[in-house]
């Protein structure tokens, strides 16, 4: 399976834990370890900031990779073995059955072209078809009794046309072919719109008594490469890198062939398979690629490799489950022009409460098992995103095409608050590991830890508190109280005290005195003394009202500030206490 998305001139191309804590966190959903290089919390702005390596699976063949490479000097030989190490060189020839997408109907129509004729596949009868003035298209139809109809057209609309030998009507499938070309004619919009395909084409049933019909294009396998590798790679590559895919798209159609010997179509011409336009597709550098190429396939034991590719390998290919899809190193990968080797992206998570609501509140995606290469450990292969009412496991492939991601090869940006813990420290920092996830509080967000809280707002940035001071600090009323958020958190003060600043004042803590809140003119007044280098020393109390102004009361003395006169008054205790 390929799994690429390549601009071209046509089209874009598609497709392609936590560690043990030492109890058992009982939040909501976040019952397991916690680590937070793996476990990526959900902010309070529901936003992921997602980074991410290559487009695709990686396995096998990176396009971008490629074009790297011969940019380097490689030739596609070489190219096409470094990507499919062990393989050997072989051919293929002979024709290939490629299902038309496009054409949905149940029937075929072709323009009148010279040399059209039409074949009976039930015995291989032939006939040439007339041209004649006014006659402009033919179609095989079903009947109403399940045959194939052969009918023309002219300006006065849809006719049967007499089979010579008096069949009247096809009892199996029918078949157009001419002598260069021919044009098919599939819907678009409201009428239809014309393409043109080498080979022939087929009305074909899905099965035997289906009541509907298909449209296959029998080509030749060189014929049907030269519609593929404009559409899987840009036209404007390097010769060596088109060569390249051209041996890649032909190896697995030939593959694709061998094992669907005996199915009405081998192959499709949509991003389930390969992208095939038909001859419509077709450049002069591609077909040269092809050319130069030509019936050059790679194999294993002597049967067609399953060349697998993809856009970009981010630097690693991945294990593709064959002995010549192996992880491996791609130095090719990275250049300038690959703008999809590393990217990032904004991403909802919403969606993911969307989608699962047995999650009930997403808290984290824990990423409990990655494939070991490269960046972050490489591509996630297992993940659980943990909710307030319950988990969901996922795949890594999962986890991408929900979040509609270019790879599973990814990260996700840490929340300030995460980023705040990790320059602590991290699990060996003084407040330990997460023990929730990040929730909103007052014009910010908070997370607990074991054995403290970080909180964040965009003013203040991400800040921690612990013990005494975060005790003194809910007590007061957090952030939602005239403190507000911290703006620099915990730090050390005189005599093995700590201190913290908020927006709207200081708590300070010593073990003799416990943790006390100061702030506006005592805070003032204190400080222009000298704080608890002073002979106030450290608070013994919060702040409190009096009549008529505001006290605090320190170590060493009070400090009073009457409001109606603006001035302080500062008593010293005779004997410190």
């Amino acid at each position: 399976m390929r799994d690429s998305f390549l601009p071209t001139r046509r089209m874009g191309l598609r497709h392609g834990g936590l560690v043990a804590l030492a109890t058992v966190l009982t939040l909501g959903g976040l019952a397991a370890p916690a680590d937070g290089d793996r476990t990526y919390y959900v902010p309070v702005t529901k936003t992921w900031t997602v980074n991410g390596r290559g487009y695709g699976h990686g396995h096998g063949m990176s396009q971008y990779g490629a074009l790297g490479a011969a940019l380097r000097g490689l030739p596609y030989n070489e190219i096409v073995k470094f990507y499919y190490p062990g393989t050997r060189w072989g051919e293929v020839r002979g024709h290939v059955r490629v299902l038309i997408s496009s054409d949905w109907t149940s029937d075929l129509v072709v323009h009148s072209t010279r040399g059209l004729t039409v074949r009976d596949l039930r015995d291989g009868t032939r006939w040439r078809l007339p041209r004649r003035p006014g006659l402009n298209r033919w179609r095989l139809t079903p009947a109403d009794d399940g045959s194939t109809a052969v009918q023309f057209h002219n300006a006065r609309g849809w006719h049967r046309w007499r089979i010579p030998d008096g069949r009247g009507t096809f009892k199996s499938d029918g078949a157009f072919a001419a002598r260069g070309p021919l044009t098919l004619m599939v819907p678009s919009g409201g009428g239809l719109a014309p393409r043109r395909y080498r080979g022939v084409l087929r009305l074909a049933r899905p099965f035997a008594g289906a009541a509907s019909r298909d449209t296959v294009n029998v080509v030749r396998m060189d014929q049907y490469v030269q519609g593929v590798v404009p559409y899987e790679m840009p036209a404007s590559w390097h010769p060596q890198a088109l060569r390249t895919q051209a041996v890649a798209a032909r190896t697995y159609a030939a593959w694709q062939r061998a094992q669907n010997p005996d199915r009405y179509y081998q192959i499709c011409d949509t991003v389930a398979c390969q992208v095939y336009g038909g001859m419509a597709a077709e450049t002069a550098s591609t077909n040269n690629a092809v050319r130069a190429s030509a019936t050059r396939i790679v194999t294993y034991l002597d049967r067609p490799a399953f060349t697998q590719f993809s856009a970009s390998s981010g630097g690693w290919t991945s294990d593709g489950g064959q002995p010549y899809l192996t992880a491996h190193r791609d130095p090719y990968d990275r250049f300038e022009a690959n703008s999809v080797h590393d990217w990032a992206k904004k991403v909802s998570v919403s969606w993911l409460e969307r989608a699962y609501p047995e999650l009930g509140r997403l808290i984290a995606l824990r990423v409990t098992r990655r494939e070991g290469r490269g960046a972050w450990g490489g591509r996630v292969e297992q993940a659980v995103l943990d909710g307030t009412a319950g988990d969901v496991s996922l795949t890594g492939d999962d986890v991408r095409w929900l979040l509609d991601l270019r790879s599973e090869w990814f990260s996700v940006a840490a929340t300030p608050i995460i980023e705040r813990w990790r320059s602590l420290g991290g699990r060996k920092s003084a407040i330990g590991l997460p023990v929730s996830g990040e929730f909103a509080v007052s014009k910010g967000s908070q997370q607990r830890f074991e054995r403290g809280h970080i909180y964040w707002s965009s003013a203040t940035g991400a800040r921690h508190l612990r013990g005494a001071i975060l005790a003194r600090y809910h007590k007061w009323g957090g952030a939602d109280s005239r403190l507000g958020f911290p703006v620099k958190g915990m730090m050390q003060a005189l005599n093995g005290g700590h201190k913290a600043a908020f927006q709207g004042g200081y708590i300070f803590s010593a073990r003799r005195t416990g943790a006390h809140v100061l702030y506006g003119r005592i805070l003032q007044r204190w400080t222009a003394a000298g704080t608890v280098g002073s002979w106030l020393g450290y608070p013994t109390t919060n702040v409190f009202n009096i009549k008529g102004g505001v006290r605090a009361k320190f170590q060493g003395g009070v400090i009073s500030w009457d409001r109606s006169t603006s001035r302080f008054h500062i008593r010293r205790y005779q004997f410190r206490h």
